[in-house]
């Protein structure tokens, strides 16, 4: 009998993998913004670095450390990006959560508004209303 050499059939890598070593510390929030766009973008350090006319190394300073980087590397940063240059420093997805309803001692009055009684809700918001109408009357004239 001879011996038969069984080698399973492995996916080596795939889309899913974590790209590079693991990291020693923990990425500043520019860094981590940059390294989400460009594992979005499907690109390497290497590529990015190459786009911007820098050393790898370099770029990989950016993902990791807080580190000055001049407005024109932020052009170029964001235009290898195809995003905006806002979008760098605000992560949109809490921005958008940030926009939407009142802020602050408003927000907190309202949610505890919405646990009352429905009846309850309607007679203070209809007294919320009736006075913002009134700013509105003494603002327009």
């Amino acid at each position: 009998m001879q011996a038969q050499l069984i080698i399973p059939e492995v996916e080596a890598y795939n889309a899913a993998m974590q790209t590079g070593r693991p990291a020693k510390s923990k990425r500043s929030e520019f860094g981590a913004r940059l390294h989400a766009l460009r594992e979005a973008a499907g690109l390497s350090q290497t590529q990015i670095a190459d786009k911007l006319g820098i050393k790898q190394p370099t770029y990989a300073l950016w993902e990791r450390r807080t580190t000055a980087i001049s407005a024109i590397q932020l052009q170029a940063l964001a235009d290898a990006f195809g995003v905006g240059i806002d979008a760098l420093f605000i992560d949109e997805k809490v921005a958008a959560k940030r926009a939407n309803g009142p802020t602050g001692k408003a927000r907190q009055l309202f949610e505890r508004v919405s646990k009352l009684p429905r009846a309850t809700q309607q007679r203070i918001l209809a007294n919320v209303e009736d006075a913002l109408t009134a700013h509105e009357v003494r603002k327009a004239s």
